[in-house]
């Protein structure tokens, strides 16, 4: 199951990244999932649940963003999106294709919340009393 690994990896760069902006507490995160990684929804959000388990990810939501596989053909520059694994082209039968959308995994956005700075923020107003 390489969906553990993919989440795994994720919550690495959202925990480096809460850390930096002083977020204590992850409460949602949105991925976008291409078909081609050939990773299930239903698998991620397995891995999710057990790797967030008693960490600042706890209780977050995750939201999975499945993202179909779009492809252009080299030849003739039609896009089109194969129904199954054919990435031959519709329209000149073509083998010769870039994949626009659809192979990859990205971290769109996290929500959470931040530290409480206690004391007072304005330095001003302190020393003024």
């Amino acid at each position: 199951m390489h969906e553990a690994g993919l989440i795994m990896e994720a919550l690495k760069t959202i925990q480096k990244s809460a850390v930096e902006n002083n977020i204590q507490q992850v409460t949602k995160i949105t991925l976008s999932v291409g078909r081609l990684t050939m990773a299930l929804p239903k698998a991620l959000s397995f891995a999710f649940r057990i790797l967030s388990q008693g960490t600042m990810f706890g209780g977050a939501e995750l939201e999975i963003e499945q993202k179909e596989l779009c492809l252009e053909c080299c030849t003739c520059g039609v896009n089109f999106s194969p129904a199954d694994i054919d990435f031959t082209c519709p329209e000149c039968g073509s083998a010769l294709i870039k994949i626009l959308e659809g192979h990859e995994l990205h971290i769109l956005s996290y929500e959470g919340e931040a530290d409480k700075i206690e004391g007072n923020c304005c330095p001003e107003v302190a020393a003024s009393k």
